[in-house]
């Protein structure tokens, strides 16, 4: 098991970013893909089709979201903390991602990078 912890800087407001991350018509506007999201701790979510899945721990508006991942035959559980905190020009994004299976490392950080933050910072940068 590997943890991963990274910072970003996204061109957007902490609201913004949070809303983006927690409203699944947001999701749907920068992933391009249906999204099952709440801010209910204790719900489950989807996104991407499913090839992210869990269940959404806790949630401090505009601050904070933390997330169990499922990965399939699993035991220990896979904790994603996303911290928002604003930034002179935008928000500094921290993310940590602990427990992660070794065999999907590398593929978590690509999607990380690319997709997941990558995607956020796209959207934003597009306004």
């Amino acid at each position: 098991m590997k943890d991963l912890k990274k910072y970003y800087y996204i061109p957007a407001t902490p609201e913004e970013i949070y809303m983006a991350i927690t409203n699944p018509i947001t999701i749907e506007l920068w992933t391009g893909e249906v999204a099952e999201m709440s801010t209910e701790p204790g719900s489950e979510f989807s996104m991407w089709e499913g090839s992210i899945t869990g269940k959404n721990l806790e949630f401090e508006p505009n601050k904070k979201i933390v997330q169990q991942w499922y990965f399939d035959g699993q035991s220990d559980n896979s904790i994603v903390t996303i911290k928002i905190h604003p930034d002179k020009k935008g928000s500094s994004v921290e993310l940590r991602h602990t427990n992660i299976p070794d065999g999907d490392f590398d593929d978590m950080v690509d999607g990380w990078n690319s997709t997941y933050m990558g995607g956020l910072i796209d959207f934003f940068e597009g306004e």
